[in-house]
């Protein structure tokens, strides 16, 4: 991808101030009051109804890309939850028939091919075997200590903090090295303070631009319509994910934990003010106009990221629990269809123009992923 011209001094200050506006031109006046949360058992009966209805429609378990390990690391979170033999076995069965490889072969730095680390770190968990978290290994090990290690520019989209802080985390944990630590450190503050010049992450407002293509003041720069900031609802909700699941594998005490975890507060405490009354957030949180509709992916991941924030004590759970109710009920009274198919969510894309339209039919494994994960953090915060 061509690479624009970096945003500096002036230009970079009026990008970091430019989406204050829109953001607040774009909160709802007054969010409806929210239901209660259902029991934990109407809430994992809902995500097996889910999780069984994709199952059932796709035997074969499909390719091992960004999107569909996605989908595993959603239907292993439920399996940790339900103990499913089942689901189990539907994951082990998609990681053997792709030896816990990764697109790329172990030579990748492209953090899409990280992804399905993170399913094989989760069976292995279940299950050790060395042989599972190899390939995964192996690459992170290159991109830390032999395939230019000083190279920390390959984060270039939101995006790719779901799909590889993770497994950094978690193999730094594994094996008790924290170089892999300080790599994971070392391009996300690429992503966040440098890439594109500013970095993609708005300090002013707690939001990140998908990437460079997006930022204010560059010129040729992707606005909406109306001539507003473009912030992708999935693209902050892939960050938010990111940032609660590299959370729960980091010890306390990692240097840059505190970092992650102010990032993630940030974030939640801003998308709870742009929530839509019915419970969803706009493919552009920026603009409300751009494309409206409800939307099942960034929803999700915005569902997942707040619900990991309350129970993690980092958030007021009195504030942020109206949040999550207003977006799980929202999601599964409009969303989910009666036999667990998973409508409205925007398919593979970049921006909120992509895979329109999005419809009650519209579905995606990585959309089912993210809402597996959501609910099964959201279980755990509800009642017997």
């Amino acid at each position: 991808m061509r690479r624009r011209r970096l945003l500096t001094g002036g230009a970079a200050l009026a990008a970091a101030a430019s989406l204050q506006p829109a953001l607040t031109d774009t909160a709802q006046a007054a969010p409806s009051p929210a239901a209660p949360l259902p029991s934990r058992a109407a809430v994992v009966a809902v995500l097996r109804r889910v999780a069984d209805q994709w199952i059932g429609a796709h035997t074969d378990p499909g390719d091992n890309g960004w999107a569909n390990a996605t989908f595993f690391s959603g239907l292993l979170a439920l399996q940790r939850l339900t103990g499913s033999p089942r689901y189990l076995a539907y994951a082990r069965n998609w990681a053997e028939k792709h030896a816990y490889g990764l697109n790329g072969g172990v030579t990748t730095r492209h953090a899409d091919n990280h992804n399905a680390g993170q399913a094989y770190l989760d069976l292995y968990e279940i299950e050790p075997e060395e042989s599972k978290i190899s390939a995964i290994e192996e690459s992170l090990h290159r991109m830390v200590y032999t395939d230019q290690p000083d190279k920390n520019d390959d984060w270039w989209w939101d995006d790719a903090l779901h799909m590889a802080m993770p497994p950094f985390a978690r193999i730094g944990v594994l094996r008790g090295d924290p170089g892999y630590w300080q790599k994971l450190y070392a391009l996300y503050d690429h992503t966040k303070r440098v890439e594109g010049g500013p970095g993609l992450y708005d300090a002013g407002t707690g939001l990140w631009y998908r990437d460079k293509r997006f930022l204010p003041g560059v010129p040729g720069g992707i606005l909406s319509p109306a001539g507003k900031p473009v912030v992708w609802s999935r693209g902050n909700g892939w960050v938010a994910g990111g940032h609660a699941k590299t959370l729960k594998a980091l010890p306390p005490a990692e240097r840059h934990t505190g970092e992650y975890r102010d990032t993630l507060v940030r974030l939640v405490t801003a998308v709870a003010g742009i929530q839509r009354t019915d419970g969803f957030w706009n493919v552009n949180l920026a603009d409300a106009t751009h494309l409206p509709g409800p939307e099942t992916s960034g929803t999700s991941f915005f569902l997942y990221g707040t619900s990991y924030a309350i129970r993690a004590g980092l958030v007021d759970r009195r504030t942020h629990l109206p949040v999550v109710a207003r977006a799980w009920n929202g999601l599964v009274s409009t969303a989910v269809h009666p036999d667990g198919l998973l409508g409205y969510v925007q398919n593979v894309g970049d921006r909120p123009e992509s895979s329109q339209s999005v419809t009650y039919d519209s579905t995606a494994n990585f959309g089912v992923g993210a809402f597996l994960l959501a609910g099964t953090e959201l279980a755990r915060l509800a009642g017997p």
